[in-house]
């Protein structure tokens, strides 16, 4: 059963259901919720302001008493750091997955914020995420503590950032089960880990004639880039269709595929729609006809775990702050063989091996591709927010944001004049709709109004809207630490205006 299986007007019967199978799947089979756990608009039901009344049922919840994984004040580095370089990353068999709803919210002190008189609720998550203390603190705790260049100096404070920082990088390999932290590398984010691709490894290798494939469905970032190669080189750019659900189609992808092909670039997930892409179908027919590929998971990497060993994609790229951390980091992944043969984009300090006037040797990677000072503290934040969405556990997380998802979708269906644009099968927490009678910034302005943050326009991603036949849309993006209190409120703002339209 999914949200496009449901009455307009769903029973108790027929979301319990759709709970209890989401949970057990996360779950391995054991787990079931109880009626005492549905959230408000289900009849005879009753939950707390924030949730469901709690926590989850089922799923273990580690005592969040001084909420979360550490005690509250607590770091999870030591001012005092030994005088040596790359200290060992946090016991993962010590990490219990655990969800508590209300527990999470406590750890994030914005969603305290008041908005024209209401307390905020947060649904542009698909623009930014919002951070935990833990992640606040931990930047804190590098400027308090530890802050200094990294590597070659000989003094204490540079040991304990370069420690910090390279701790960062082997909690992102470990993150995305990538083979070795050479094959991370720190960027500023999404954009410029797909520019990376383009203006290294993308000049060196595509050329006249040759081709690049995307889908229907990418950001501007995942377009732009690609379409100034091909101008530059005079390659071209090709496109996987969507159907009208919004899912690309995979027929169509294979043909596409040819021996002038060499690149095939495509989003794990839209961040207009929410569509899950199925990658790793895409990624396997690449390679089978000799292509490199890059994933864009700027929208996955905060909703499902990612796994590059079993993906196999060559490269992977994603922003910290879609996924609780700070922001102005982000993250390229690339297969450690490639990147050391691919020449670098950018000149500088840190990146060189040995320079003289005559010539100039780089390093491997990935310090090839980090010249000059990088973002320190933000890469230590960065590794800060995945430990903590670890401790979570991404399971746990995809699980809670579906059913969140799926409740939402099903009343918002019920709204007369309501249009949901993207409707796949396999969505991650995205709910974009447009609302007869009212522009998207009205509907965005009424919901700002009752203190209800969404995103009103294109989203960078104005050929899938119009593939839909509009130029905006309105979309609730969802995260972990959002409720079904929430969702009610939203919805209720949405049957004003509609009402108000009849």
């Amino acid at each position: 059963m999914t949200t496009s299986d449901l009455p307009a007007s769903p029973r108790v019967s027929d979301l319990s259901e759709l709970a209890n199978r989401l949970f057990r799947e996360a779950t391995g089979g054991g787990v079931a919720l109880t009626p005492q756990a549905l959230p408000r608009g289900v009849p005879g039901f009753e939950h707390s302001a924030t949730g469901f009344g709690g926590s989850v049922p089922g799923l273990p919840a580690v005592p969040f008493a001084t909420p979360s994984y550490l005690p509250r004040g607590q770091l999870p580095f030591s001012a005092d750091v030994p005088p040596y370089y790359f200290l060992g990353a946090p016991d993962q068999a010590a990490i219990t997955p655990s969800f508590d709803v209300n527990a999470i919210r406590s750890d994030f002190p914005i969603l305290q914020e008041h908005v024209n008189g209401r307390q905020l609720v947060w649904f542009d998550n698909a623009a930014t995420t919002q951070k935990p203390r833990q992640v606040i603190e931990r930047l804190g705790h590098f400027y308090a503590h530890e802050n200094s260049n990294i590597h070659r100096a000989a003094h204490e404070l540079a040991a304990r950032a370069t420690d910090a920082y390279e701790s960062a990088r082997e909690t992102v390999r470990r993150f995305l089960n990538a083979r070795s932290m050479n094959e991370i590398v720190f960027v500023r984010g999404t954009t410029e880990a797909i520019n990376l691709v383009a203006k290294s490894w993308g000049r060196q290798n595509i050329g006249e004639g040759d081709e690049i494939i995307v889908s229907h469905l990418e950001h501007h970032a995942n377009i732009v880039p690609w379409q100034q190669l091909c101008q530059e080189v005079k390659a071209k750019l090709r496109v996987i269709p969507v159907d009208d659900t919004g899912q690309v189609i995979l027929e169509d992808y294979a043909k596409l595929l040819s021996p002038r092909t060499k690149l095939v670039s495509v989003t794990q997930v839209s961040n207009a729609l929410g569509t899950v892409v199925p990658v790793k179908q895409i990624v396997d027919l690449a390679h089978a006809a000799g292509v490199r590929t890059l994933v864009d998971g700027a929208q996955s990497v905060s909703h499902m775990a990612v796994d590059l060993q079993a993906l196999g994609t060559d490269f992977f790229v994603f922003s910290g702050h879609k996924v609780f951390g700070p922001t102005g980091i982000g993250v390229v992944y690339g297969r450690e063989d490639i990147l050391n043969a691919t020449k670098p984009w950018q000149g500088g300090g840190n990146m060189i091996a040995d320079v003289t006037f005559e010539h100039t040797q780089y390093q491997n990677a990935p310090s090839r591709f980090e010249a000059g000072t990088g973002n320190i503290a933000d890469a230590v934040g960065l590794g800060a927010a995945l430990d903590y969405v670890s401790r979570i556990g991404l399971a746990a997380v995809h699980a809670y944001e579906t059913f969140l998802l799926d409740y939402a979708t099903a009343h918002m269906k019920e709204i007369k004049g309501l249009r949901l644009i993207g409707t796949a099968h396999d969505k991650a927490s995205v709910a974009s709709f447009v609302l007869e009678g009212f522009t998207t910034e009205q509907v965005g302005k009424a919901l700002n109004e009752d203190g209800i943050a969404v995103r009103a326009g294109h989203h960078c991603a104005q050929p899938i809207l119009r593939r839909f036949g509009l130029e905006t849309t309105v979309r609730p993006s969802l995260a972990f630490y959002n409720t079904c209190a929430e969702v009610d409120r939203m919805v209720a703002v949405l049957q004003r205006l509609s009402a108000r339209r009849s």
